[in-house]
């Protein structure tokens, strides 16, 4: 027996050599290979990527945002949204339906707080890429009539509109189905760790350049409408995961000693004004972190707080203002084991 057992171990000695010494090659090619960077501008922002690869493949990320910007970007005249908006025949690209479908879902989860009919109330408030003057009551009752994401879908592959006058605008939901174009593509070429990042939104997958955790920081909200504070809140451990932020200490302005924020609520067709100021999401992918992080901006703390109990698969992180001008913070319990504090 204990002969057997021998030669049994003796002709899998070499097998198991070969693999420890296969595996030792692979990650020393791996630890070996570099870490590349690349940034630039795209959907009116900036956007970096950082990954290691034995190519670069900064050609390869470019056209994937290009891509996404010709579909989805209401600023671009050739892209297939404005298209839609203004009601022109066109074949509707993968991408766009792919984003189309997934704003009902999350329009439907959410109650119509995330919604992107919203985009004549945008433009009526000075949020938008029209700049108008600030609606009166008549004016935003109007909008409020082209406003509902009841009011089109998908029939055919064409978009139906309710009333032609509908517009459609991704703009809360394009930048994080940008980063998961971006990450799809990188996964594609079999990149194990990066990090992508447009406009503030985020997916990482393995790890750093370090060999560590990547780590992103959460703004602390402060009326810095030019951006130039980076005061950070906390730091979360991201790793394989999305990240987007929604928040109202950016973009604002005042008028006539009032404060208006950017997100406005599609059912009353006004800025919100709860207490919330920053919604920070992490989620399975980018485009549904950066869908609900917006919804959250909308619903407020504790219609918020019944959706994540709904839907577990979903972290948010919540800074609001908890009076006399002191913020307060709320977190899902399942974050808490990846807030580095």
């Amino acid at each position: 027996m204990e002969k057997s057992q021998r030669r049994k171990w003796m002709w899998q000695l070499p097998f198991l050599v070969l693999l420890i010494v296969g595996t030792v090659l692979i990650i020393s090619h791996q630890r070996s290979m570099p870490y590349h960077q690349v940034s630039d501008f795209v959907f009116g922002t900036t956007y970096k990527v950082i990954y290691q690869c034995d190519s670069d493949l900064c050609k390869g990320i470019r056209d994937e945002l290009l891509k996404v910007d010709h579909s989805l970007s209401p600023f671009n005249e050739q892209s297939t949204i404005t298209a839609v908006n203004h009601n022109r025949g066109v074949t509707l690209d993968p991408m766009f339906l792919e984003v189309f479908n997934q704003a009902m879902t999350i329009s439907r989860e959410t109650d119509g707080a995330f919604d992107i009919t919203v985009a004549p109330l945008v433009n009526a408030w000075g949020f938008g890429f029209k700049h108008e003057q600030m609606p009166t009551a008549r004016q935003v009752d109007s909008l409020r009539q082209i406003i509902g994401y009841q009011k089109v879908k998908l029939v055919n592959g064409k978009v139906l509109k309710q009333d032609p006058r509908m517009m459609l605008d991704c703009s809360a939901i394009a930048k994080g189905f940008g980063v998961d174009a971006v990450a799809r593509f990188l996964r594609s070429r079999d990149v194990q760790n990066f990090m992508v990042e447009v406009g503030g939104e985020v997916v990482t997958c393995g790890v750093n350049s370090q060999r560590l955790p990547w780590r992103v920081g959460v703004i602390k909200p402060s009326e810095d409408s030019l951006n130039t504070g980076h005061e950070l809140q906390t730091i979360l451990n991201v790793t394989d995961k999305a990240m987007a932020t929604s928040g109202n200490y950016r973009n604002f302005y005042y008028k006539d000693g009032k404060r208006y924020a950017h997100t406005i609520d599609p059912k009353t067709g006004y800025p919100v004004q709860h207490s919330i100021l920053s919604a920070t999401v992490l989620a399975s992918n980018c485009t549904v972190a950066d869908g609900y992080a917006t919804a959250f901006m909308v619903m407020g703390l504790e219609k918020t707080q019944q959706l994540l109990e709904r839907h577990p698969e979903l972290m948010a992180y919540l800074i609001y203002d908890a009076g006399n001008g002191e913020l307060a913070v709320w977190f899902s319990p399942s974050l808490r084991s990846k807030i580095e504090e």
